[in-house]
Order: structure tokens, then C-alpha cells, then sequence
């Protein structure tokens, strides 16, 4: 794979490996091993019956956190592809980037006394200590590379624990390409299938839409190719442009910034002082205007409003519940909170076993808890 990757791309061979000594893959390279460790994980399964902004039971059509994970691959894939990267890495670190993303606001409250929570590192919490699959190791031993493109936001506080992987924090370098080109790829995905879901549910119309620069571009375009064109063929026709006009962008943008820079390592993309793959100044633009009007005409409409607070209600009660009865718990996980660690990714005490459990339900069976124990 190294000959066909840029100079600056991630490769196995200068990776800087894995925290468990692990046996080679046969037919696989490591960052494919990452990729299907993640895949055949509990939480990655889970994603299925996990939403974005609207809650599962709402309808089949809007998008769970698993068809928004696979978006990001396929986008982050592309982009890297085209830029030179590693293409496995990327996908990896997409499809891993959502799988402790569950009640930020709300468990952040209730464990601010206990350490905080923050889902980019529960995120890494699943892949370094929750998911129990192999013999040998906890977690899914992933290389230090994938653990780094998830880790994308994380606290002082936290980062000060994290060793070698904290330490981008603390010094202000960047993450390798191909986890900027999966953070960029999960900004594209969210924005455009927030958009597909909310005109879906009505709760935004193509007429308010059409404030947006970037959506109204490709609107007119549409029509000026198929002016009889409406319904879900003109959504699809106008997102779909929407996403390859970002993608062009970044790509064109990126390749720019990274002849600016010349890495000749990904060593060198780690100190040059800003990410390389960045949107225009005109795009930013654009993409901030999308930005506003979607946090004020969806996430708060009075109906996402509704079902966010019912949402945060559920888990507030489960958290205040579990922890004044924990025989509440099923038994492997009464087991767990006995034991106790240090650190943001350690086991840890109660709390923050409780959170863990938690943060790992789906919807349904978060309400199927709540129910049980109002009873």
C-alpha cells in the first residue's frame, strides 16, 4: 500500500502501533484490521437504533447514527482517495468517530461532579476499555493513528492523563490527514442529510432553504437543467450537488494548502501549525450561513426542542436511578461499578459506570428502561 500513498499519508509501517502486542493479519493490512475490529463491535451495531436528530421510533426513513457513520465513510473515502491518503484509515476512523456519541449535554450534568463527559473521549473509552471481545487485551487494541482521528476534541484536564495521545492537545499540533479529512467528512454528511431528514419531517420547507447560498446555487441549477423537476428528486438532486460542490472545494483547497506546506511525513503534517485540509474562505462562508440556519429553523424547532428534552428527562432519570439502586442493573454491570481506576479511559467508580451504561443504550431501550422503573 506505501507506494501508492503520498509521502505524507499514514502507513503501517511507520505507525506507532498498537498499546497490546498483537499478532500480523494474514490477508488484511492493520488499518483494515482497525476498520473490521470496529465494525464487528457491540457498539457499532448499536449505532443501528441511535439517531441523529430525530428519535428512532419517529420513522424509517430519518438517519441513525449507523447510516450517518457509513456517510462519513463513503465521503472520507473519496476525499482521501483523491488526495493520496490512506483510504482504510479514514474509513476507520469514520466509522468509529459516533460510538460514544449519546446525551452529551445531559450526562456532561450529571457526572460534573465525577469527571465530566465528553463523547469524543467515551468515544475512545468504547475502543480502549468497554468493548470485551478479545483474550488478550480490553478494547480493540486499534493503532495509535485511528485512536488519534477520534479523539477529535478533548479537555486539558483529560489530555494531561492521555500520554502520547494527549499530547496534540497540550502542544497544539494537528492530527494526520486522514483524521482531518474525517472530521471535515462528518461536517458534510450531518449537514446535508440534517437537511434531507428535516424536509422530510416538515419541519423545514425548500422556500426557507433558499436563503442559503449554498443550497440556493444548486437549486436554481436544477431547475434551470429540469424545470418540471420537484419532490424528492429535486432534494435529492440539489443535496447531492450540494455535497459534491463542498467535496470539490476541499479537495481543491486541501491539495493547495498541502503544496503550500510540503510535508514530506506525516510527522511533518503534525507540526505544521494549521490543518491542511480546509475549505475555501468563500465556502467557510457559506457552510456558516448553512450552519445558522439549521440550528434555528431545526435543532430549534419546537419540536426537535420537545423531543431533545424528553430525551435529556429519560436519561437523567436513569442516571439518578441506577445509582440510588444499582440492583436496578443487570448483574455483569452491578460487577463493573465495584470497580474502581483512575484516569479519563480507567474503568473508574459508580458514576462513571453508570454513564458508560448509559451512553451505550439505544433509544428504544432507554425508554424500555425508563418504563420499567417507573413502574
Amino acid at each position: 500500500m506505501a507506494e501508492r500513498l503520498a509521502c505524507y499519508a499514514a502507513t503501517e509501517e511507520l505507525s506507532r502501533g498498537r498499546a497490546h502486542e498483537d499478532d500480523s493479519p494474514s490477508f488484511r493490512n492493520q488499518f483494515q484490521r482497525d476498520r473490521d475490529r470496529i465494525v464487528h463491535s457491540s457498539a457499532f451495531r448499536r449505532l443501528e437504533y441511535k439517531t441523529q436528530v430525530f428519535v428512532n421510533h419517529e420513522g424509517d426513513m430519518f438517519r441513525t447514527r449507523l447510516t450517518h457513520s457509513l456517510e462519513v465513510s463513503q465521503i472520507g473515502r473519496t476525499i482521501s482517495r483523491a488526495l493520496g491518503l490512506n483510504e482504510d484509515l479514514t474509513e476507520a476512523i469514520c466509522l468509529a468517530h459516533d460510538l460514544g456519541h449519546t446525551g452529551q449535554e445531559v450526562l456532561n450534568s450529571c457526572m460534573k461532579d465525577h469527571g465530566g463527559f465528553e463523547h469524543n473521549l467515551q468515544s475512545l473509552r468504547v475502543v480502549e476499555v468497554l468493548e470485551e471481545r478479545y483474550a488478550g487485551f480490553p478494547g480493540l487494541n486499534l493503532l495509535f493513528e485511528t485512536r488519534e482521528g477520534i479523539l477529535k476534541h478533548c479537555s486539558t484536564k483529560n489530555a494531561e492523563k492521555l500520554g502520547e495521545l494527549g499530547a496534540r492537545f497540550l502542544k497544539r499540533t494537528q492530527p494526520g490527514l486522514e483524521a482531518q479529512v474525517a472530521n471535515i467528512a462528518d461536517e458534510i454528511a450531518y449537514n446535508n442529510h440534517d437537511i434531507d431528514d428535516g424536509l422530510r419531517a416538515n419541519l423545514i420547507s425548500v422556500a426557507q432553504l433558499k436563503e442559503c447560498r449554498l443550497v440556493r446555487e444548486q437549486y436554481d441549477k436544477v431547475l434551470s437543467l429540469w424545470p418540471d423537476i420537484s419532490g424528492r428528486r429535486m432534494t435529492h438532486e440539489v443535496i447531492r450537488r450540494m455535497i459534491n460542490c463542498l467535496v470539490t472545494d476541499l479537495v481543491t483547497n486541501s491539495k493547495g494548502l498541502i503544496d503550500h506546506y510540503r510535508p514530506g511525513s506525516i510527522d511533518d503534517v503534525r507540526t505544521a501549525g494549521a490543518p491542511m485540509i480546509r475549505f475555501t474562505e468563500a465556502m467557510e462562508e457559506q457552510l456558516l450561513e448553512l450552519k445558522r440556519f439549521l440550528r434555528k429553523r431545526l435543532y430549534q424547532h419546537d419540536y426537535v426542542i420537545q423531543m431533545t428534552r424528553r430525551a435529556a428527562s429519560v436519561l437523567s432519570t436513569l442516571f439518578k436511578a441506577y445509582l440510588q439502586d444499582p440492583g436496578l442493573l443487570p448483574v455483569e454491570v452491578q460487577d463493573k461499578l465495584e470497580r474502581q481506576g483512575h484516569g479519563p479511559l480507567a474503568p473508574g467508580g459508580r458514576e462513571r459506570g453508570v454513564a458508560d451504561y448509559i451512553a451505550g443504550m439505544t433509544d428504544r431501550f432507554a425508554m424500555m428502561e425508563y418504563e420499567r422503573i417507573q413502574r
